[in-house]
C-alpha cells in the first residue's frame, strides 16, 4: 500500500510533461477549429495514437499500475488543459474502458478493454451507456432491458440511450441495463456489444454548449444479441448477487455506479485543467493589459480575483489528488471521490466565468479562448452525476441516512 503524498514521482512528471507538450503543440492548436466544426477530431485522435497517448496501455499504465492513484488525473489535468472537447475525445473510451474493468472478470477486461482503442493503424472507440431519456440521474429508472435466451446462451438488449460520448460511433458499447425490474437499480448488470453487433444504431447526434469536439448521442438498441460471455461478471455471478438481493441481503454497488465511483476524481481533473487554462490566460493578460496608464493586475479588484482563481484550483487539485489515492486503496469513507468532482467542477464553472470578466468584452468573443473554456467547463457540473447529486451522495455518506 502507497503512503499519501501529492509529490509527483519521477515517472509521473516525465508524463505529466509528455502529456503538456502534446496538448500545446497538437491540440490547443487545433481546438478551435474542432470546436466549431463539431465533429470528431480524428486526425489528432491519430496523432495521440502514435506517440501512445492513446490506447489501453497508456490506461492500463494510469490506472491499473499505479499505486497512487495519482497518474490519471495528472495526465487528465493536462490533456484538458489543451482542450475539453478534444480531451474527452481521445479519453472517451476510457470510460467504457474503466466499465469493463469495473465489473468484468480478468479474462474479459484482456479480451474486451483492448478492442475498444484498436492499434495506432487501426484505431477503435468505445462507448459506455448508461443514461437514459427519463432516467439519467435516477439510474432506478432505466428502462433498457437485458432477457436471457437459455436455449442460445445470449442476451437480447433493447431501450434507448442517451447522452452517449462515442455513441453510434463506437466499436465496442458497454451497455447497462435491467436484468430484474423488481429490484430497482439493484438489479442492473453490464454487457459488452461488440463491434457490428446487428440491432444497435446510433439515434440523434446532440448539438452541445460545450465540449463540441466530443461526439455524444443516443444509441438505440433494437434485439441486440450478444454471446452469454458478453454479461460482465458472468452469470454465475449475477445470479448469486441478485439471489443475495431478493433474500434482503446487501448487493454490490450497481454497474452505473460502480463506474462512476471510479472515475469521478479523473472527472475532476478534467475540470481543473479547464480552469487552470482559463487562470492562466486571464493572469498573463491582466499582466499585459493596460488601462488608465498601468497593467490592470495592479488593481485590487483584479489581482485579489486572481489570487481566489488560484486557490480553489489549488484546494480542488488537492482534494482529487486525495480523493484520487483513497479510491485506489479502497478507503473511501465519506464520499470523497464526489467530494473532489463537485468541487472541481464547481471551481471550473466559476473560474473560467471569472476569466471572461477579466478580459471584459474581449473575454466574450469567439477570437479568445475564455469564452470556449467557460462553455466547455459547465459539463462538469452535470455529467457523472450533477452537483446535486454529488451532494446528495455526500450527505448521505456523512449522516449514515437515506437523505432523499
Amino acid at each position: 500500500m502507497a503512503d499519501f503524498s501529492m509529490e509527483l514521482n519521477e515517472d509521473q512528471l516525465q508524463i505529466q510533461k509528455w502529456v503538456h507538450d502534446f496538448s500545446e503543440n497538437v491540440i490547443r492548436p487545433a481546438a478551435e477549429e474542432w470546436d466549431e466544426r463539431e465533429e470528431t477530431p480524428w486526425p489528432i485522435i491519430e496523432e495521440a495514437a502514435k506517440i501512445g497517448l492513446y490506447g489501453w496501455e497508456i490506461m492500463a499504465e494510469g490506472m491499473l499500475n499505479d499505486p497512487t492513484g495519482l497518474t490519471m488525473p495528472v495526465m487528465l489535468e493536462e490533456l484538458f488543459w489543451g482542450d475539453a472537447g478534444i480531451g474527452l475525445s481521445i479519453m472517451g473510451s476510457g470510460l467504457a474502458a474503466a466499465g469493463i474493468a469495473a465489473s468484468g472478470t480478468p479474462e474479459q477486461v484482456m479480451e474486451f478493454v483492448p478492442q475498444c482503442y484498436g492499434t495506432a493503424d487501426d484505431i477503435k472507440l468505445g462507448a459506455f451507456a448508461s443514461s437514459e431519456p427519463d432516467a439519467g440521474s435516477d439510474v432506478a429508472a432505466m428502462r433498457t432491458s437485458a432477457k436471457y435466451d437459455e436455449a442460445k446462451d445470449e442476451w437480447v438488449l433493447n431501450g434507448t440511450k442517451t447522452w452517449i460520448t462515442n455513441g453510434g460511433i463506437a466499436d465496442v458499447h458497454v451497455i447497462v441495463a435491467v436484468v430484474d425490474p423488481e429490484l430497482g437499480s439493484r438489479g442492473h448488470a453490464s454487457f459488452v456489444v461488440p463491434p457490428n453487433t446487428p440491432g444497435l444504431s446510433q439515434g440523434q447526434k446532440f448539438k452541445k454548449h460545450g465540449i463540441r469536439a466530443s461526439h455524444t448521442a443516443e444509441v438505440i438498441l433494437d434485439d441486440v444479441r450478444v454471446p452469454g460471455n458478453c454479461l460482465l461478471g458472468g452469470k454465475d455471478k449475477l445470479d448469486e448477487r441478485l439471489a443475495r438481493v431478493r433474500e434482503g441481503k446487501p448487493g454490490n454497488s450497481n454497474a452505473a455506479m460502480q463506474t462512476f465511483e471510479a472515475t469521478r476524481p479523473a472527472v475532476g481533473a478534467q475540470a481543473i485543467g479547464v480552469a487552470r487554462a482559463a487562470y492562466e490566460y486571464s493572469l498573463e493578460y491582466a499582466k499585459e493589459r493596460v488601462q488608465f496608464g498601468r497593467p490592470i493586475i495592479m488593481n485590487q479588484s483584479i489581482a485579489f480575483m486572481l489570487a481566489d482563481m488560484a486557490t480553489e484550483i489549488d484546494a480542488s487539485r488537492a482534494l482529487i489528488y486525495r480523493a484520487a489515492w483513497l479510491g485506489k486503496q479502497r478507503k473511501y469513507k465519506y464520499a470523497e471521490g464526489s467530494m473532489a468532482k463537485l468541487k472541481a467542477g464547481r471551481t471550473a464553472t466559476w473560474v473560467t466565468e471569472r476569466a471572461i470578466q477579466i478580459l471584459g468584452g474581449y473575454g466574450y468573443v469567439r477570437e479568445y479562448p475564455v469564452e470556449r473554456w467557460h462553455r466547455d467547463a459547465k459539463i462538469h457540473d452535470i455529467f457523472e452525476g450533477t452537483e446535486q447529486i454529488q451532494q446528495l451522495v455526500i450527505s448521505r455518506a456523512i449522516s449514515g441516512l437515506r437523505i432523499e
